[in-house]
């Protein structure tokens, strides 16, 4: 229940019983007021409004007469529940409530089978763990956890990211060189502020379009660079005459590139031939890797502070858990102390302590290991159910990461492998969702297994092979 901000007018032609009467019910019909909803009292209301009480009475009694709202006794009175209402003004009219568009609704309530590259498996989510972390914290935590903190995030928890970087990515770094945030969103803002606006950056062909967007709003100089088989082309960038580059050199998205040490190093010798050039990498996906050994990130092979890295906790715990963090090289650690520290963290100190001891004591590797077989085991299911078309598509982004890609090899198009899909129930995803420029490419569509269970995707690929070949 809430108080009502009701306008009153006293020039009105309209005496106060009736205005308030007036609102009420439209508030109703428009769906601002829902059934069930309690009304404030009248006594609670009229002090509000300062009026009288008898002209929120006489309004209510109207309301009630004509069957908006209802008086329960010793409770109060609330919004009735109606059907089908009826504008006056518009006589014969029904009024329907707009609904939500297409893509909107979510897709389980319109596809049988989403096949997302963004969705995760949450049913090896250690649920009883993180609520005995989180009972405990609560219950034996102090007074402090509830003060401010530190604007780069708690030290506890950037000296367990330090360390869990160093045996898990090969990166030697310290706390004081991270910043913790509420996801990549906000630390690519902030990264804004310390590298300042119309920066001009290049980025691969195609991408991860969510941050293409966010450097627009920078007003960032954005240049594309096309990729090859070992990711994004250094000479390309000297062309350019670009300031900073993004990559993803552990699992490039979409393609799920893995770039090769020879290629990182071209990268980083090109980084290293100006004082202000950085390359930014986002680690995407870097956990879940399933075959050879683990790759190093590029920062473990940075000598020269010209690596700025940014990775997250959102898709290897949990989507909600919005904590990701930012490793700045030393010179630029400076200018964000000089300009940007008084920024507050954007993390509860409370999220952030849960997930301190979630690593910290070991939970989230067990975790880890959980997930990758869970995962490598729907992949391998996937390629088994792709082994019919690989006489007419190609298939490749095996390697890593939560998706593989089919590339048709015939004159297909993307928008026909789409529409042939979601007849049969099925989302797939184009890779032209995540172009910056048009290119010439075969028909390639993206097929996501983290949200599916092992059934829904067997199912799933036998309506595909019906459609598809």
């Amino acid at each position: 229940m809430y108080d009502l901000t009701i306008e009153l007018c006293a020039d009105s032609d309209k005496c106060l019983y009736e205005q308030i009467y007036d609102y009420i019910k439209a508030e109703i019909r428009d769906g601002k007021l829902l059934a069930g909803e309690r009304l404030p009292s009248t006594r609670s209301l009229a002090e509000y409004l300062q009026v009288a009480r008898s002209t929120v009475e006489y309004a209510y009694e109207q309301l009630l007469s004509e069957g908006y709202i209802e008086s329960r006794p010793y409770r109060g009175y609330f919004v009735c529940a109606m059907e089908e209402l009826f504008r006056m003004e518009e006589p014969g009219k029904p009024y329907v409530r707009e609904q939500e568009s297409p893509d909107q609704a979510r897709p389980g309530e319109v596809w049988e089978y989403n096949f997302s590259p963004h969705e995760i498996d949450m049913s090896g989510f250690p649920f009883g763990v993180w609520k005995k972390i989180t009972k405990n914290i609560l219950t034996y935590g102090n007074s402090d956890l509830f003060a401010r903190g530190e604007a780069q995030g708690d030290y506890d928890l950037r000296e367990t990211i330090s360390r869990y970087l160093h045996s898990s990515r090969g990166v030697n770094c310290r706390p004081e060189q991270i910043i913790v945030g509420a996801g990549n969103d906000y630390l690519l803002m902030l990264l804004e502020k310390i590298l300042g606006r119309h920066v001009r950056i290049a980025m691969e062909n195609p991408t991860y379009i969510r941050t293409y967007r966010i450097f627009q709003s920078f007003a960032y100089d954005i240049v594309t660079v096309d990729m090859d088989e070992s990711g994004m082309r250094p000479d390309r960038l000297t062309e350019e005459n670009v300031r900073a580059a993004y990559v993803m050199p552990s699992h490039q998205f979409p393609m799920g590139t893995v770039m090769p040490i020879g290629r990182r190093m071209e990268l980083l010798k090109w980084a290293s031939g100006a004082p202000d050039r950085y390359l930014i990498e986002d680690d995407y996906d870097s956990e879940f890797r399933y075959y050879g050994k683990p790759i190093p990130a590029l920062l473990a092979s940075d000598k020269q502070g010209k690596v700025i890295y940014i990775g997250t906790f959102s898709k290897a715990i949990a989507p909600a858990i919005r904590i990701s963090f930012m490793v700045l090289p030393r010179p630029l650690l400076e200018r964000y102390r000089a300009e940007c520290s008084f920024y507050s963290c954007t993390v509860s100190r409370i999220d952030q302590r849960i997930l301190n001891e979630f690593i910290r004591d070991g939970y989230f590797e067990r975790h880890l290991n959980k997930m990758r077989k869970i995962y490598r085991a729907k992949q391998e299911l996937l390629l088994r159910c792709l082994e019919p078309f690989q006489r007419e598509y190609t298939i490749s982004g095996e390697n890593t990461g939560l998706h593989l890609i089919l590339t048709a090899k015939g004159d297909v198009t993307e928008a026909e492998l789409l529409e042939r899909a979601g007849r049969e129930g099925v989302k797939v995803y184009g890779l032209s969702e995540s172009m910056v420029e048009e290119s010439n490419r075969k028909a390639t569509v993206l097929i996501g297994f983290g949200g599916l269970t092992r059934e829904q995707i067997a199912e799933g690929m036998v309506r595909l092979q019906r459609v598809w070949l």
